[in-house]
């Protein structure tokens, strides 16, 4: 296997050579479509695994919706409209018909829909036009809602699982009888969001509200879960947004409460998608591959046999002993006993997969009845007797998963830091990037000034942050609090 590219010298390459080479998905030949190999799709299938019952452990329900949805429906709530409706792809016609002039295929025109059809950039509309059938009275509250699917959206630029036109994802879609409710249901995800991410994917991240501005279209607030790459860019992890009544609204959606009066619907909607595998990438990763956290990882454990002629038969007696051992525990544990590969080979192949433990069994380690461990997070190698192998094993799986996040966060407290002064603050973001606090005088066109001289953008007001007279940093006008800039993916 060729070597990587290192971060330091080119951080985009590396990141895209890393996605191909370990396995995770390569490109489809489709601009912004990308095929998500097996290996890939087992991480995406252990955090969907994952997450699935976090969010019924309170009380969210599965659902499937069509993932097309009429172009009438989609029109409906106009501010969301006017955003997706750029980057929508639309079903026009039914069907195909074979051209009888050249050996090719054409559009049937007498297939031509009588409605269009818009490919699902997201589902509120359609949502929102089924809870109209479904909800009358206060009874029929709280629906709590989540689909796992997929979407699509036209991307410019695209890069994969960072930015693709289409990408698997998580979608919540939920109706309350009060606002408050609404409120506190988004909050509530977006907590799970921020435990997921830390207690899981090991990824520190930071709390926040997007500015007016930035709010996801047809919401009155989103609520989002910021994290910092290693380059010191940031990565929108998750969003939770409180609609408010604006697509009950939009929809006619009422219930009669318990007072027998009518009233709209408060609604929320959030997700997270296949970018959280591009962010467990950037977050962790070293110029050797891959560095998953033992929860998350596909394969916590590979066992790797070290052959020697007289010696086959008795390596994989014990190999195998140790594989059952390790299996006990509900360990995902691969034992790779191919022959057609060296040692060396496979030792390379999981280090840039990210294999959290790596156990050599060869002669010398049945002689000493031990094995080699070794630590992908620190390439520390020790010597572990089989007797102790099953409390070890437990005890370094939980060390490695919090060394990983202690790194991460580490990183990212030396990348939070207050600038007063704006060339101060364009030095700090052109050199050692990071959250930048900073005061912001509350205006559109002050933020995209910044954008404009900087790159940098306003990635959320942090939640739960102080009160704090001050001056803008660009225009020098009042401001009550700091907000937090980044360049960002």
């Amino acid at each position: 296997m060729s070597q990587l590219s290192k971060r330091s010298e080119n951080y985009s390459k590396w990141y895209n050579e890393i996605v191909v080479k370990s396995g995770l998905a390569e490109f489809s030949g489709v601009r912004g479509f990308m095929i998500i190999k097996p290996y890939g799709y087992s991480l995406w299938d252990r955090m969907k695994t994952i997450l699935d019952k976090m969010l019924q452990l309170t009380g969210h329900q599965n659902v499937y919706f069509p993932l097309l949805i009429p172009k009438s429906a989609f029109s409906k709530e106009k501010e969301h409209t006017e955003i997706f409706s750029e980057g929508c792809a639309v079903v026009t016609h039914s069907r195909l018909k074979k051209n009888q002039d050249k050996e090719e295929l054409i559009v049937d025109p007498e297939s031509k829909l009588q409605e269009e059809l818009v490919i699902r950039p997201t589902s509120e509309s359609i949502i929102w036009k089924t809870y109209k059938r479904w909800i009358q009275s206060y009874r029929d509250l709280p629906i709590l809602f989540n689909q796992w699917g997929n979407a699509l959206r036209w991307e410019m630029r695209t890069r994969l699982f960072l930015r693709t036109s289409e990408f698997l994802w998580q979608e919540g879609h939920t109706a309350h009888s009060t606002e408050k409710e609404a409120i506190e249901e988004a909050i509530k995800i977006l907590n799970i969001y921020t435990d997921f991410s830390e207690k899981f994917l090991a990824i520190p991240v930071l709390k926040g509200i997007k500015p007016y501005m930035d709010k996801f279209y047809g919401s009155e607030k989103t609520y989002c879960i910021e994290a910092l790459m290693q380059d010191g860019k940031a990565l929108q992890i998750g969003t939770s947004h409180f609609l408010g009544q604006n697509f009950s609204k939009a929809f006619d959606v009422k219930f009669t409460n318990s007072n027998g009066k009518k009233e709209y619907v408060w609604g929320t909607s959030w997700g997270v998608s296949t970018r959280l595998i591009g962010g467990l990438v950037m977050s962790h990763s070293d110029d050797r591959g891959l560095v998953l956290p033992p929860k998350i990882a596909p394969i916590q454990i590979v066992i790797i046999p070290i052959y020697y002629k007289e010696n086959n038969t008795i390596i994989n007696k014990i190999s195998e002993k140790i594989l059952n051992i390790i299996k006990k525990e509900k360990i995902r544990v691969k034992y790779d006993n191919r022959i057609t590969l060296t040692p060396g080979w496979k030792f390379h192949e999981y280090e840039i997969k990210g294999v959290p433990i790596r156990i050599s069994i060869g002669k010398n380690e049945i002689q000493n009845e031990k094995v080699e461990i070794f630590r992908r997070d620190t390439y520390e190698k020790t010597y572990i007797p089989w007797k102790n192998l099953k409390d070890s094993i437990l005890k370094l799986l939980d060390e490695i998963q919090k060394n990983i996040y202690k790194k991460a966060f580490h990183r990212t407290q030396k990348l939070i830091i207050k600038s007063d002064h704006y060339n101060d603050f364009k030095n700090k973001i052109n050199h050692s990037g990071g959250f930048i606090f900073a005061h912001w005088d509350g205006t559109k066109n002050t933020g995209k000034k910044i954008q404009e001289e900087t790159e940098a953008t306003i990635r959320c007001i942090p939640m739960y942050n102080e009160k704090e007279k001050g001056k803008c940093i660009f225009s020098g006008k009042p401001s009550m609090q700091r907000v937090v800039f980044s360049k960002s993916y």
